[in-house]
């Protein structure tokens, strides 16, 4: 799937915070892949990186997978499909939420 064109549904923009977990803020997108149904029962959640404004859906390139050890879900990675991010760049875009986890970017 990496290199794989999607579509997100953003459900968490840019600059907003988790519904439930209320201290949780969102410095880039968030959100999910309608149709594609993740191990968790839920569709795909993925981090979009690179847009730098909120969006309300976003179609770009599937650049990395982050997987965690110690959950059912795995994420996806999204960009524009002309951009590109080191494992470096994409630890430390999506560690608001990936310290919590055990998890491993697969690229």
């Amino acid at each position: 799937m990496i290199g794989d064109i999607v579509t997100v549904t953003v459900d968490r923009p840019l600059g907003s915070f988790h519904p439930e977990h209320k201290d949780l803020y969102y410095p880039v997108n968030y959100g999910y892949i309608e149709g594609i149904i993740a191990p968790d029962g839920e569709e795909q959640d993925a981090y979009i990186l690179g847009v730098n404004e909120p969006v309300e859906t976003f179609t770009g390139k599937i650049i990395a997978i982050v997987h965690r050890a110690d959950d059912a879900e795995e994420k996806w990675v999204v960009c524009p499909a002309e951009m590109s991010f080191t494992k470096a760049e994409i630890t430390e875009q999506i560690k608001f939420t990936e310290q919590y986890f055990q998890s491993e970017i697969i690229m």
